[in-house]
């Protein structure tokens, strides 16, 4: 039996290999929006700090200077967030997109598995086929050897 040899056995070790590729992209998009994430946290962590402060310095004893630099810490703080926001979505649409590019890549890889496995199961028909045309011509052979015997 001759060893089975996939024709197309390269397209299918690159699909292999651009779905790898996309599985660490996606994986790297996906590590940037939870540092994007994490960041935003923060920023809204602090926010909430600074809103904290300014409401004990506004009951405490007045010192207005700590007032209008807390105020302006607080605008500030805000300003970033919503910078961070964008950085957020942003991030979220690399993450689609290599979601989507994987997705596509490993549809690709899928089909191509099949065709070889179609492929495959073509060849065993084909190889039991060839046997049993071996077996049968030899079944005929050695039939048709007894005949000539019988008759000498």
């Amino acid at each position: 039996m001759a060893k089975f040899v996939y024709r197309m056995q390269s397209v299918l070790n690159l699909k292999i290999k651009t779905e790898n590729q996309s599985k660490m992209e996606f994986g790297t998009a996906q590590m940037h929006l939870n540092e994007e994430l994490d960041k935003l946290d923060l920023l809204k962590k602090r926010l909430e700090d600074y809103l904290r402060e300014g409401e004990e310095l506004q009951k405490s004893k007045l010192n207005v200077n700590e007032i209008l630099f807390n105020g302006n810490a607080v605008e500030n703080v805000k300003a970033q967030i919503e910078d961070q926001k964008v950085n957020v979505e942003k991030a979220e649409k690399v993450v689609d997109e290599a979601r989507l590019k994987l997705s596509k890549d490993m549809q690709e890889r899928k089909m191509q598995e099949t065709l070889r496995d179609r492929a495959f199961q073509e060849y065993i028909q084909e190889e039991k086929d060839a046997e049993f045309k071996e077996s049968d011509q030899r079944t005929s052979f050695t039939y048709g050897q007894r005949i000539n015997q019988n008759r000498q």
